[in-house]
């Protein structure tokens, strides 16, 4: 049977990305084949973002570029799924009527159905947001799920969320929180190890919740399960709400040798007024205090976080404060966004709203205050020793020939921080190197690199000639090199 070419186009988060494998692995029965361009595609599937108007505006323009391939080709199947699907639906049917299928985001699992209805009849028009469908994706492994390399996997553990931040939709797109199975969980895992993955991100709007309204086990110990499974290397996770950071939680980083020394916590302002006003139920002090926590535990721990710059009602002082907490606090990094009103959002109605140049003005100063703490950050690590997870060809290699001596590649700390090295290569393996190889089959090992330089982003390092980690089980004893 003659293969059929799908094409993604993924937009937001990682729950996204995730998704997409998902859909992938489940068209593979119907001898679909994903594909790099959507031109050639039979079947194209846009996966949409709502958290913020752009993503929006992104999704739109996407689909509206596909309406002249439609007429060319009336065969194919055009499907819009995620979030703003979820949001749209019928909305999404009336401005572009050549669109086939619209899914929301508990709607994966019925793609083929809605394939196959289509194909049986294609005058069908198919909406499927029922937010209330049962049944989770299973423990069978996404064909391609995503993360940061071909070493690292996404796996959802929960979806939804119950906490109704007054500027998010993702309550009304994703519905309330629901968790995996532990044994889902480990069985999905399990398959990635086998076929060569040895890190892993848990994904859940808050993963610090999991399993509570089930009665599962708690999240300590399902990374605790996690890292009991063989050949796993590293496990992150994202996003933890502050409320719900735990002392076991916290103590986690210091008894989980797999746990990576990182922690994506979202502070979103450094005001109290305008944290009460978001409705994220802590204060600037609740969350500095177990900042403080995490540090006890693990000193060396690098933090990110979020910021929302211009919440309705942020005044000159609020952002003050923000600043301030981002000084005291020496983020990693973060990522900083303007608010914009989401449908349905509580705070879409809050009176008091920033102007566009104030909020550019935020961000401009936000982002120039974090690059110097993130500078100060990564010119601490100037000469120290850490395992680095090999991920593949450095961005800088793949665009420039080299000497024939060495090869550049790059990687990451259980930090997060993404470090560039040289190992020994030849001629050969640099000409193979542009088709994604390098030498050695590095990709996946851990090896000690001692860093030489900060740049803004990034750590440059030199490789320490002889010492491996091998598929780093043991990485625990190397984190304070």
């Amino acid at each position: 049977m003659k293969h059929k070419k799908v094409y993604i186009n993924t937009i937001g988060c990682q729950m996204n990305v995730y998704d997409s494998g998902r859909m992938v692995k489940l068209l593979s029965p119907m001898n679909y084949v994903p594909v790099d361009s959507f031109y050639n595609a039979d079947l194209i599937i846009v996966n949409t973002c709502t958290i913020r108007e752009k993503a929006v505006q992104k999704a739109h323009s996407f689909i509206g570029r596909l309406s002249g391939l439609k007429k060319k080709r009336p065969g194919l199947i055009i499907a819009v799924a995620g979030c703003v699907a979820q949001q749209q639906g019928d909305l999404i049917m009336a401005r572009f009527p050549y669109v086939d299928i619209v899914m929301g985001t508990r709607a994966v699992e019925h793609i083929c159905a809605h394939i196959g209805a289509l194909n049986a009849d294609r005058s069908r028009k198919i909406v499927d947001i029922d937010l209330e469908s049962i049944g989770f994706i299973t423990g069978e492994a996404p064909e391609i799920s995503g993360g940061i390399s071909g070493v690292s996997r996404y796996v959802t553990i929960m979806r939804g969320c119950d906490n109704f931040c007054t500027y998010c939709v993702v309550p009304y797109v994703r519905g309330r929180e629901e968790s995996r199975t532990p044994e889902d969980i480990i069985k999905e895992i399990t398959s990635y190890v086998k076929t060569g993955v040895c890190e892993v991100t848990l994904l859940g709007q808050n993963v610090n919740s999991y399993g509570k309204k089930e009665g599962l086990c708690s999240f300590p110990h399902l990374l605790e399960r996690v890292a009991g499974i063989s050949g796993l290397s590293r496990i992150r996770f994202v996003t933890s709400h502050p409320k719900d950071l735990s002392d076991d939680l916290i103590n986690a980083f210091g008894r989980i040798d797999k746990l990576c020394n990182h922690i994506h916590l979202p502070v979103q302002s450094g005001s109290d007024r305008i944290l009460s006003g978001m409705h994220r139920r802590y204060t600037r002090d609740d969350y500095m205090k177990k900042l403080d926590k995490l540090r006890n535990v693990r000193p060396d721990v690098a933090v990110t976080t979020d910021i929302i710059v211009g919440f309705p009602g942020e005044t000159d002082d609020d952002f003050r404060q923000t600043l301030d907490l981002i000084d005291r606090a020496g983020f990693d990094t973060l990522f900083a966004f303007a608010y914009s009103d989401r449908p349905e959002a509580p705070a879409s109605e809050y009176p008091e709203k920033v102007d566009d140049k104030t909020k550019s003005k935020r961000l401009g100063e936000l982002f120039s205050c974090q690059k110097e703490i993130t500078r100060k950050v990564y010119s601490r690590q100037t000469g120290k020793i850490f395992p680095v997870l090999v991920e593949g060809i450095s961005k800088k290699e793949v665009h420039n020939l080299n000497n024939g001596k060495t090869v550049q590649i790059t990687g990451r700390t259980p930090e997060n921080r993404i470090v560039n090295f040289d190992v020994p290569g030849d001629s050969e393996h640099n000409v193979h190197n542009r088709h994604g190889g390098i030498p050695g089959d590095l990709v996946g090992k851990t090896l000690l690199v001692r860093i030489t330089k900060a740049c803004s982003n990034s750590l440059s390092g030199e490789l320490l000639t002889g010492v491996s980690l091998g598929d780093g089980e043991n990485e625990g004893e190397a984190h304070a090199a």
